[in-house]
């Protein structure tokens, strides 16, 4: 036994002997950590998230999950600079995420460059995610997200774009709202031709009454129909919101091309000169030429103001046609003119916003559709006296 003893003793004597120092622990999560949506890209099936953990060293895990993905792919990943609608250079390269698992995994705490980066300074960060298909194929991204300060909120706003000169294109214009104010913009259009390119912009005032530029959208493409853009300032450099664009006097252009941007393919007003669906439709007929017909219909803005919209078919019209909105009713006609709208064009349209009558005396939608008057679309400026369409309106169109 006393040899036995003297035996354990030098085996414990010889292990401590050795010095060897216990392996450390892995740095485990704080508990803090923010994911992002990544989503698919070229229609390449490949979405899931970019989800950033911190690290009780200081450092941070940047962990990207994707299905989709095919075994035996490899896709290099990397944090960009800017929004994804912007584009910007690599700020940090991640690892490659592997087909077979979709997954991917990087320690950081640093740029490439060697700038130092927190796990709140990502949070915060002006940037992006891009995946791409192959290290051969850099170009095509298979999946993409805005992270840090350019997430989106969940808060967006749609506006419809009709068809203006070319029939069947039409979309919508989407805002929506990033972590830090500023705004992305979507056009999603039908119907626009392959390989096309169609600048457009937003511009000041109502479509009824025309504007200069005032932000440039990037050009929609003519084969996805889409252009996206990230909206932080005016045209002249004045910034602007989210919610300050939901109240810009406005209204946004799309053009057939760079070439011939006077033809206009898709239209539709924004901000506070959107509709809020109330409308009234009143009956336009014929007066000295047989066979014309057609309405005049009043909208209701947001910003209380009316899109006055006649609209006359059965006859050729060649030329302007005045119109106005005169005082009383058609059967105590004439009455002094109250209001002058656009004068009908040569395809039977007039568009006009309505925020005053002639004398400057505001009016709102609700002023409007309770007016004592009737309309009036004359032949032409030389020939007011031949009457083309006639029609009670307000309070005499009830």
């Amino acid at each position: 036994m006393l040899l036995l003893g003297l035996g354990l003793m030098g085996v414990t004597s010889c292990g401590d002997d050795d010095g060897e120092m216990p392996i450390p622990a892995e740095p485990g999560e704080t508990g803090m950590s923010m994911s992002y949506d990544l989503g698919a890209v070229n229609n390449s099936g490949v979405n899931g998230t970019v989800r950033f953990a911190a690290l009780d060293n200081n450092e941070v895990k940047i962990t990207i999950s994707l299905s989709g993905t095919t075994a035996g792919a490899s896709h290099p990943a990397h944090l960009h600079d800017n929004t994804a609608a912007e584009g910007g250079g690599i700020a940090i390269s991640l690892e490659p995420v592997d087909g077979a698992t979709g997954m991917s995994e990087t320690i950081i705490s640093a740029k490439d460059d060697g700038t130092p980066i927190t796990y709140d300074e990502l949070l915060d960060f002006d940037g992006y995610v891009n995946v791409h298909l192959s290290m051969e194929d850099l170009a095509t991204i298979v999946a993409q997200g805005d992270i840090g300060q350019n997430d989106l909120t969940g808060m967006s706003t749609a506006y419809d774009l009709g068809e203006v000169a070319v029939p069947g294109i039409n979309g919508s214009v989407t805002f929506f709202e990033r972590v830090n104010s500023q705004t992305l913009a979507i056009i999603e259009l039908a119907n626009t031709p392959d390989g096309g390119s169609h600048p457009a912009h937003i511009h000041v005032n109502t479509a009824a009454e025309g504007g200069g530029i005032a932000v440039s959208f990037t050009s929609v493409d003519g084969t996805s129909g889409m252009s996206k853009t990230n909206i932080a300032m005016l045209d002249d450099g004045t910034p602007i919101t989210y919610d300050e664009l939901l109240e810009f006097d406005g209204y946004v252009n799309v053009h057939l091309s760079m070439e011939d941007l006077a033809t206009i393919v898709a239209q539709g007003d924004i901000g506070q000169n959107d509709l809020t669906g109330m409308s009234t439709a009143y009956d336009l007929t014929d007066v000295d030429i047989a066979g014309v017909s057609g309405t005049a219909t009043f909208e209701e803005r947001i910003n209380g103001e009316t899109l006055v919209t006649i609209v006359l078919t059965g006859t050729s019209f060649a030329g302007d046609h005045p119109s106005h909105i005169h005082a009383g009713s058609v059967a105590e006609a004439p009455g002094g003119i109250l209001i002058t709208l656009t004068s009908v064009d040569n395809q039977g349209v007039s568009k006009t916003n309505v925020i005053s009558n002639d004398a400057g005396d505001s009016l709102t939608y609700g002023d409007l559709v309770m007016i004592d008057g009737y309309i009036n679309v004359h032949n032409s400026a030389s020939d007011l006296g031949t009457l083309v369409a006639q029609g009670d309106v307000g309070a005499n169109g009830q």
